[in-house]
This record gives C-alpha cells, sequence and structure tokens, in this order.
C-alpha cells in the first residue's frame, strides 16, 4: 500500500505543497530582490503619472473633442482635419521648423567652438569661463526676452542707436512682418549656448590625452586631430545636445510671447504660441489638444531621425 502522506499529497509537516508556475516564482524572486528600490523611486513615478502621464492622455483625448470650458462632443478626427486646411497653422508650422534649423544647428557649433577654445586654457581659467558661459541658462528667459525687446525697439532701442551713429536709417525689427521672425532667430544666435559650452567642456576633458600624442607622432596637425579625435569621440554629447535643442527650439515661446506676441499678423507665430492663443484666448481646448499632438508627434520623429544617423557606442 502506497504511503499515506503520499495517498493525501500532504508532506511530513501535514500542509499540502502546490507547485507554482514558473513565471510567479520569478515574480517573487524579482520582488524580493528590487522591491526597495521601487519604494524609493514610488515617490517620483506618482508625480510622474500624475503630472505628465494623465495630462498627456487627456490632451489626446481632448484631441478628440470639440472641447471648451462649458463642455464638449467628440468630433473624432474632425480638429485634425481642420488643421490641414487651417493656414495659421501651417504658418506657424514654417516659422517653428526655420527657427529650429537656425538655432538648433548654431548652438552646436558654437557650443563645440567654445568648449574647444576653453579646453586649452588653465584648469582655473576653464572653471571660471565654465561658470560665465552658464549664466544665462540660471537667468529668466522671461527677463532675457524683455532685455532683447528694448535693444530692438523701433524708436529708442540700442540696436537703432547704433545704426544711427553709423548714419543708416532704424529698421522696425519687431514691427515689420519680413524682419520680426529673423529678430527673433538673431536674439537667440547671440546667446551662447550655456548647456551646450558645459557639456562638451566636459566631453572634452574626459578623451584621454594620449589619442593626441600619438596623432602628434603620425604627424596630425591642430585641425585633423580636432576632426579625427575629438569630434568623433564626443559624438554621444553632440546626439544628446541635439535631441535636446531640438526639443526646445520646436517649444519656443516664452521669447516670442514676450517680444512679438506672435505678431506683426501671424509673422513670427510658433506651435506653441498658436497653441496658448487657440486654448487661452479662444478657448478651444480640443483644438489646442489637436496642435499640442501634431506638435508631440513631429518632435518624436525628428528625435527617432537623430538617433537612428547619430547613435554610436564609443568608448574610451
Amino acid at each position: 500500500m502506497n504511503n499515506p502522506q503520499e495517498a493525501t499529497g500532504r508532506g511530513v509537516t501535514g500542509r499540502c505543497q502546490v507547485a507554482r508556475p514558473a513565471w510567479a516564482v520569478g515574480v517573487a524572486r524579482f520582488w524580493n530582490k528590487n522591491k526597495w528600490g521601487y519604494f524609493f523611486v514610488l515617490p517620483a513615478l506618482v508625480f510622474f503619472i500624475v503630472f505628465f502621464f494623465v495630462p498627456i492622455v487627456w490632451a489626446f483625448l481632448l484631441s478628440f473633442q470639440d472641447a471648451t470650458p462649458f463642455g464638449g462632443r467628440w468630433v473624432g478626427l474632425a480638429n485634425y482635419r481642420s488643421l490641414l486646411k487651417d493656414e495659421v497653422f501651417r504658418v506657424a508650422v514654417r516659422n517653428t521648423t526655420l527657427y529650429t534649423s537656425i538655432v538648433v544647428a548654431q548652438n552646436i557649433f558654437v557650443s563645440l567652438a567654445v568648449a574647444s577654445l576653453i579646453q586649452s586654457l588653465s584648469a582655473r581659467l576653464r572653471t571660471f569661463f565654465r561658470a560665465a558661459f552658464y549664466l544665462p541658462a540660471v537667468t529668466s528667459a522671461v527677463m532675457i526676452a524683455l532685455v532683447w525687446r528694448w535693444i530692438f525697439n523701433s524708436e529708442w532701442g540700442f540696436l537703432n542707436f547704433l545704426l544711427g551713429i553709423v548714419h543708416l536709417a532704424p529698421v522696425r525689427w519687431l514691427s515689420d512682418p519680413d524682419v520680426a521672425l529673423w529678430s527673433i532667430i538673431l536674439s537667440s544666435l547671440l546667446t551662447v549656448p550655456a548647456t551646450g559650452v558645459v557639456m562638451y567642456s566636459a566631453a572634452l576633458g574626459s578623451i584621454p590625452v594620449s589619442y593626441y600624442e600619438a596623432a602628434s607622432l603620425d604627424g596630425a596637425g591642430t585641425l585633423a586631430k580636432w576632426w579625427y579625435i575629438t569630434v568623433p569621440l564626443i559624438k554621444p554629447t553632440t546626439l544628446y545636445l541635439l535631441v535636446v535643442y531640438t526639443i526646445w527650439a520646436f517649444q519656443v515661446f516664452e521669447k516670442v510671447y514676450v517680444m512679438t506676441g506672435g505678431g506683426p499678423g501671424w509673422a513670427t507665430t510658433t506651435i506653441v504660441q498658436l497653441i496658448y492663443n487657440t486654448g487661452f484666448r479662444d478657448w478651444k481646448f480640443g483644438m489646442a489638444a489637436a496642435q499640442g499632438m501634431i506638435l508631440f508627434a513631429v518632435i518624436a520623429l525628428v528625435a527617432v531621425i537623430q538617433f537612428r544617423y547619430l547613435n554610436t557606442d564609443v568608448e574610451y
């Protein structure tokens, strides 16, 4: 006769031993190993879900509605179809694309050039210039825009004052539709990209000197070493800055809002400025949400392309 314990399926302790699925065992083992880590990140995760994830999902749902402060109704893709026919939206996309293309390229080039010049200085001077160039990053963007609005003032602005010294006619920097957008671009070009300078400076300082010494033994000049050693090895930093600056440029708002308000006409209207006007001036929340979703999709697409062609595994 079989053992009674075997027949009843009970162990020595008298308790039934039920085999758990392999996935349950794996989940339990993973949880026991990592649970405290998840407890520590839980506050940040809750903050992200409440203030980022939920608003994004809500905005996505609003983009399919004719939503106003007094209610709304589901309209499907009507908001997106309207945007494709909206001339103002096309102007905003064109202005934003032009601004982004010029400003991002200039920020990358100037950041790398300034960081390369700083790298040749002594340690004390490098620290000083890093702090000096990073100062614009901790200054209010609204205050900087106010200063530039004063500089570009057509009647008593500093720029027209300089033109008057050389007997040139004043320019309507912010009130001429053909000049206003270029004035905003110029104000960005003349502002040192603080984050890029600091990050490039750190990346340049981490490159081993032995690489440059070996290149010198092979007869490479300064420009050749910079192009064939420095530029490839800082490619991960370049990718990061390119993505970050592209996102910032697509989301330009404070400067446009303070300096021109999107005018004259629609000459300086950008996508975020249009979203603000649509949502908080015209109270068309559904249309504003659709504009935001299109902006999100464009930024995501551009970021994917940048990662696709610039991503690299550089180790040194």
